[in-house]
């Protein structure tokens, strides 16, 4: 019985023994995005897109198994979509929060940032924020110019699969897995044994060729990088932001604010209203306002889905 049912079951009971309670809808329709001017002045606008927390496909679920609204990538791309039909966005700031996340879902926001770059001629700076890791910063490669807080870490690019082995738990138990397989590899990963040689040639051999992609990702956005001066910096260690500047991974060291003035500028916009997308009831009221709303959301729980084996852009100390 999820949590759900459970708090059901207790507003039964509450009914039936006549309490007097609060009726609260457990479900509500997505509403569409609206328009947020957070500062700023003039007819031309820059939009402000949020990227914080795990990066995924799945969406973030409640204590309470209420649905907290669209996953990250759905959200980007329709925030992206509705930017893409308003010509008076001349710009995107992606503000970055996230160590990293899935491989596929950390490309798909990539591929997206950079289709909608093609088809509206908008420019597009990332602004790192506490972590800009792995995943953060495969996004942030796809724009074009890279501004990391003083105190941001970012970097860690590389690959990782992770896998428990708990066979020598499971025999103190007593308890032995014992699956039909219609070949040798086809629990690969399983966390019931250890890893054969040619198991681990396979696994590799996929690492290497997801890391070789992040790397074509970052030369790509940074034409400063060839991919032999970026290989010694791809062993997924973490650079502060003077570090990452020293290494050509970032362009600018400031705050929020600077990638503002910085985009301004580029874009030759004297006046621009700084605008983001809210779904109600969410409250944002200035540029460091979150996207999401949840009254009952505790953070990244949605690790938890993440037990089985995943390919990840993840910084994972």
């Amino acid at each position: 019985m999820n949590l759900q049912r459970i708090f059901i079951c207790l507003l039964a009971v509450c009914a039936i023994q006549g309490c007097a309670f609060i009726s609260i809808p457990l479900s509500s329709r997505t509403q569409p995005l609206e328009e947020k001017v957070l500062e700023g002045e003039g007819r031309n606008k820059i939009l402000l897109i949020d990227i914080s927390g795990v990066i995924s496909s799945e969406k973030k679920r409640s204590f309470a198994d209420l649905d907290t609204g669209p996953d990250m990538v759905s959200r980007v791309k329709e925030e992206l979509n509705q930017a893409a039909e308003d010509e008076k966005v001349k710009a995107v700031i992606l503000k970055i929060n996230s160590p990293g996340g899935t491989v596929t879902a950390s490309d798909i926001i990539y591929k997206e940032i950079l289709k909608f770059k093609k088809k509206t001629g908008a420019y597009v700076t990332a602004s790192l924020m506490d972590i800009a890791a792995s995943g953060g910063y495969y996004i942030a490669c796809a724009s074009d110019t890279i501004v990391a807080h003083p105190t941001t870490v970012t970097g860690s690019i590389g690959v990782i699969a992770m896998k428990f082995n708990v066979k020598g738990l499971m025999d103190k138990l007593g308890v032995q897995e014992d699956s039909i397989k219609s070949g040798d590899m086809k629990d690969i990963l399983s966390p019931f044994r250890p890893m054969t040689a040619d198991e681990h040639k396979v696994i590799q051999n996929i690492i290497d060729s997801l890391q070789m992609q992040f790397m074509e990702a970052v030369v790509h956005g940074r034409k400063e990088l060839s991919l032999d001066k970026l290989k010694p910096l791809a062993d997924g260690r973490v650079f502060t932001a003077q570090q990452a500047l020293d290494a050509q991974l970032i362009d600018d060291i400031g705050y929020l604010d600077d990638a503002i003035e910085i985009t301004k500028k580029v874009k030759d916009l004297k006046e621009a209203r700084i605008i983001t997308y809210r779904r109600p009831p969410a409250y944002k009221n200035n540029i460091y306002s979150q996207t999401s709303f949840s009254i009952f959301n505790f953070g990244d729980s949605e690790f938890v889905s993440y037990l089985p084996v995943r390919f990840m852009y993840l910084w994972n100390p």
